[in-house]
């Protein structure tokens, strides 16, 4: 679907400068160098390499770009010039990730995304708990868009709930692994989902339509293979969750009649509605959802004694701009109900223009259209491409451990390529997605392997196989390439 307030960058607007003295090596020196200081960064600072130091170390790798640029005589003023090029064509993406900031801070203090686990959480049978787990976590991780809080709260519940089945905590984790992976993928709200069509040059919302074609599937396989295991096993018990069920039932007002916000918004986007206007309009729609019917949360965050126009004005303002958190009976939920509102996302954002400054510098140099035309006089064939791009993610997944670099650093380096095939971004968005995204859990080193393993407390080697949805994307993606199944092109436009 088109938007009509967010206009990246079109193909024939893209201009790749050529450098006829750059060479591949010459060329790849930047890459290689990026990948080597992240992985020393990843193996210094884990988790928190996120923060800013993956950050500052793009920086340096545009600068080690900028060294090769100068020996090839490229002016200083081009580079910063190609820079805010790259860093302008991400403005739409950039103001889509604030708005889905500022609609996380709403649906959380309205109690829709509280709603939405409690009435998740029900649906769970000891013969079905491996694939009602998968579902369950679907649906959380599309509504808060994170797989790792998703993980982090529910998943571990799960976890335990299924040994006390006697199931193992492998196959229970790879369950959570899948459904959480697969929410983080297709929600608006993923910083991922933004990230994947950011580089790319494609648009949101027409990126998650067109990554549900391999994604829908793979899913519904995956549940097939569960619901088969579950039935094959042998449970003993019930599930205990009246816990937090109560405590979800105290803390807010849930009801059915909040998902009519969500639904709005789906509809906005069915209609075609542009992604900022969808997004700006299910955010306010959540502030009147959470003054109508959460009042004493919206005081709460306001930290005001009574609901005013002034209190209701600062508690909303809260929500969407900055943290915020409603704590209940149980612990492990509080992790869950917690947002970072507009700024939340800056971290993200960050990472976005530093990304794009390394790009840029790249592009300015002639790198990236030297190693386009590298990998189109391998890539020969459109399978070839997508093959090559699905190595590429997986192979920065493994040396670079991060699942951010894995669609950043392939996006950049292959966005000319399938526009040179005549190949719409979409293609791009989704081979990063199906292959970066979701094979990051899957190795111990990498940031989200070991954030997974740690918070679930099973190691990557026991729920690696069962985390069926994970490892069979880039298969699906593969398949659907070689098949020529909606591959989609590049639309036509006249002089």
């Amino acid at each position: 679907m088109e938007s009509q307030d967010i206009k990246p960058r079109q193909p024939q607007d893209e201009h790749i400068v050529e450098n006829v003295e750059l060479n591949i090596w010459e060329a790849l020196i930047p890459v290689f160098a990026l990948v080597g200081m992240l992985a020393y960064n990843i193996y210094v600072y884990g988790d928190d390499a996120l923060s800013g130091s993956n950050q500052f170390v793009l920086l340096l790798g545009a600068a080690v770009a900028a060294i090769v640029g100068f020996y090839n005589k490229v002016s200083y003023k081009q580079m910063l010039e190609e820079v805010a090029k790259n860093v302008k064509s991400t403005t739409g993406a950039i103001l889509i990730l604030l708005m889905v900031g500022a609609l996380a801070g709403t649906w959380l203090i309205s109690g829709i995304i509280p709603s939405m686990i409690y009435y998740g959480l029900q649906i769970l049978n000891p013969t079905i708990f491996l694939a009602a787990s998968v579902i369950i976590c679907a649906i959380i991780s599309i509504a808060t868009g994170s797989s790792w809080t998703t993980s982090a709260t529910v998943g571990i519940a799960l976890v335990g709930i299924g040994e006390t089945l006697g199931i193992s905590m492998g196959m229970t984790a790879g369950a959570v692994l899948s459904g959480a992976y697969f929410g983080d993928k297709m929600s608006p709200m993923s910083d991922t989902t933004n990230l994947a069509p950011a580089m790319a040059g494609g648009e949101l919302f027409d990126h998650i339509k067109y990554m549900a074609l391999t994604t829908v599937p793979t899913i519904i396989v995956t549940l097939i293979v569960f619901i088969i295991i579950g039935l094959s096993i042998d449970t003993n018990g019930s599930p205990d969750i009246s816990d937090k069920l109560s405590a979800i039932d105290s803390a807010f007002n849930v009801s059915p009649w909040l998902f009519l916000v969500p639904i709005a918004v789906i509809v906005m986007i069915i209609k075609k509605t542009p992604p900022l206007v969808a997004l700006l309009l299910g955010t306010l729609l959540g502030a009147v959802a959470a003054i109508i019917a959460q009042p004493e949360i919206v005081m709460s965050v306001a930290q005001a004694d009574s609901l005013t126009f002034q209190s209701a004005y600062q508690g909303i303002m809260n929500a969407m701009t900055v943290d915020s958190a409603v704590v209940t009976t149980s612990a492990e939920l509080n992790d869950l109900f917690t947002a970072g509102g507009m700024a939340g996302m800056l971290g993200t954002i960050w990472l976005i223009i530093c990304a794009m400054v390394f790009g840029g510098v790249m592009d300015a140099i002639g790198a990236l259209a030297r190693i386009s035309s590298a990998l189109l006089s391998l890539a020969t064939t459109t399978f070839g491409l997508f093959a090559s791009t699905v190595a590429s993610c997986l192979a920065l997944n493994v040396t670079a451990s991060d699942q951010y670099l894995a669609l950043v650093v392939p996006g950049k380096m292959f966005k000319k390529a399938y526009e040179d095939k005549g190949l719409a971004p979409e293609n791009l968005s989704r081979t990063l997605e199906d292959s970066g995204t979701v094979t990051s859990v899957l190795v111990p080193w990498n940031t989200c392997g070991a954030y997974q393993s740690g918070v679930l407390g099973v190691p990557v080697v026991d729920y690696f196989f069962f985390a069926i949805f994970n490892w069979l994307s880039p298969f699906t993606t593969l398949l659907f390439a070689a098949f020529s199944i909606k591959i989609k092109q590049l639309t036509t436009k006249s002089e």
